[in-house]
């Protein structure tokens, strides 16, 4: 397999002369060749524009991601026919910790299947994408994978560690 190299850019402007609480904490990345700027700053606690995303954010959207397209690429392998994926992932900054750093990333995810389709296997495919994702393994936070299936109308929720 060759390698994949990834290169983002990352530009500020402004001026830090008057101090730790004056400067404006929004700037702006790209990551070529996609267009698209992404227009961040801090996170709200700490003086940044609630408006813009933050980098924590980002790794959730990131962990949240991979996983998606880790799975969708098992289930097409396996020819199972997923019809729509949900999920809102959540953690927390963990302040008191040294050094301060993300605590679990938890990925709640609903997965729609066409009837007829076994939740189990559902399921194994979700512990198959979890295992392969990148950036999950990429990360030193734990990321937990709870998966809930839905066919022809049922739930079948059974969390997944």
């Amino acid at each position: 397999m060759r390698p994949h190299t990834y290169v983002t850019r990352l530009r500020w402007d402004g001026s830090t002369a008057a101090g730790i609480r004056s400067y404006s904490r929004d700037h702006v990345a790209t990551a070529p060749p996609a267009a698209a700027e992404v227009a961040l700053s801090a996170d709200p606690a700490f003086r940044g524009d609630a408006e813009r995303l933050n980098p924590e954010q980002l790794v959730l959207m990131a962990a949240s991601s991979c996983q998606m397209l880790s799975f969708l690429g098992a289930a097409a392998r396996a020819g199972v026919d997923v019809l729509s994926y949900d999920d809102e992932a959540t953690s927390h900054l963990a302040l008191t910790a040294d050094p301060a750093r993300l605590g679990t990333i938890n990925l709640t995810v609903t997965v729609e299947v066409a009837a007829g389709t076994a939740g189990a296997t559902v399921r194994e495919l979700a512990e198959q994408a979890h295992r392969e994702c990148y950036i999950a393994n990429s990360l030193s936070v734990p990321v937990e994978v709870t998966t809930t299936v839905v066919t022809g109308g049922q739930g079948d929720r059974r969390p997944r560690h």
